[in-house]
């Protein structure tokens, strides 16, 4: 079994025996790809909401990051895209094989509660126009950390 198969399935088995409050695992079905669900953190502009995330593992997982995105409808949020991209440096080029599935979605689940104002992305729709498959096709620039 591959690097990327035995750290997938102790990750898998984790997150099944012990979900984090507010993660949900919805479909780990297959290794190389995963149904999660965040719910929107107490005394957040999301509370009470729950949001759908697709994570996507290739065969040099850990190594790499995996594609993560939200299922449509995506939270409105500075930093995630009408398509459900999301703009977050762990996801790209500050990934480390440290982090997990659930690093991910607590990091997630911390940048949606600290959110001020529910707004899209100043570029929502130019880039969204520009039909990226995937967000890991993107140079990200990160000029705001603050929500």
């Amino acid at each position: 079994m591959s690097i990327s198969k035995r750290r997938l399935t102790k990750e898998l088995r984790e997150i099944q025996a012990r979900p984090p409050a507010g993660i949900q695992l919805l479909d780990g079905e297959t290794l190389d790809h995963w149904t999660l669900s965040i719910d929107g953190t107490p005394d957040s502009l999301y509370t009470g909401e729950r949001f759908t995330l697709h994570f996507r593992f290739g065969d040099n997982y850990p190594i790499a990051a995996p594609e993560v995105t939200f299922a449509l409808p995506a939270p409105v949020h500075p930093h995630v895209y009408s398509n459900g991209h999301i703009c977050l440096n762990i996801l790209y080029d500050q990934w480390s094989p440290a982090l997990t599935v659930e690093a991910v979605c607590l990091s997630l689940q911390s940048m949606l509660s600290s959110c001020t104002a529910k707004a899209p992305p100043a570029d929502d729709q130019a880039y969204c126009a520009k039909r990226v498959r995937s967000p890991k096709q993107m140079m990200w620039m990160y000029h705001d950390d603050s929500v």
